[in-house]
């Protein structure tokens, strides 16, 4: 059975009860409306966000999305451009994005505790030349979801060092772990041995990171 919860806080101000110090310092106000220099210098070093979306139902997803460094073009103070590479053709968040038009970015930099947040307005694009300037390895994307800029804003480093991300001596090990191929084959109930998936995915992260 699952879990049913038996104390739910379903209230602002149940929630500021129970933790009633309000925002320290500036961090109820460090919200800003804009890409500043700040902001910029950071999304243009990072080499991976998470990308947040909502469908009509408030049904939610969140996607990875990476690349060296600078693959996330700041266009204006006010505009971002995210490309699209080859992946599992599922769409989840540009399907999303046509039904609200709403994003959520996170943007990690490696060996820094802190992060930049971003939330603002999206479309999923194909304007050439911008498509163009995102190319790698001379594979032009064929779309990209550019973000309108409502909020932007340093997120402290707290839970990144509570999780020692960048500490490899504290990572715990991987012996054990299943293998990506293992839980495809166990969650799709396809008939595929599992040697022919490992085999596609191996293929896949080798030779067809930029390629459909």
């Amino acid at each position: 059975m699952p879990y049913e919860p038996q104390d739910v806080v379903t209230t602002e101000e149940e929630l500021r009860t129970i933790v009633p110090n309000p925002p320290s310092g500036t961090q109820d106000v460090k919200i800003i409306d804009h890409i500043d220099k700040h902001c910029r210098v950071w999304i243009e070093r990072s080499p991976f966000l998470v990308l947040a979306t909502s469908d009509s139902t408030g049904r939610l997803d969140c996607s990875p999305k990476g690349d060296p460094a600078g693959f996330v073009k700041v266009i204006d103070e006010k505009t971002l451009a995210i490309p699209d590479r080859p992946g599992n053709r599922r769409f989840d968040g540009f399907i999303n994005i046509m039904q609200t038009g709403r994003v959520g970015l996170i943007f990690f930099v490696p060996n820094r505790n802190e992060t930049v947040r971003v939330n603002g307005t999206a479309q999923v694009v194909r304007d050439q030349p911008l498509l163009e300037s995102m190319a790698i390895n001379g594979r032009v994307p064929e779309l990209a979801v550019l973000v309108s800029v409502e909020e932007a804003f340093y997120h402290c480093g707290k839970a990144i060092i509570r999780a020692a991300l960048w500490v490899p001596e504290k990572a715990v090990p991987i012996d054990g772990l299943p293998t990506y191929a293992e839980a495809n084959v166990d969650h799709t109930g396809r008939d595929y041995s599992l040697e022919q998936v490992t085999k596609w995915f191996d293929d896949n992260e080798k030779y067809r990171l930029y390629d459909d």
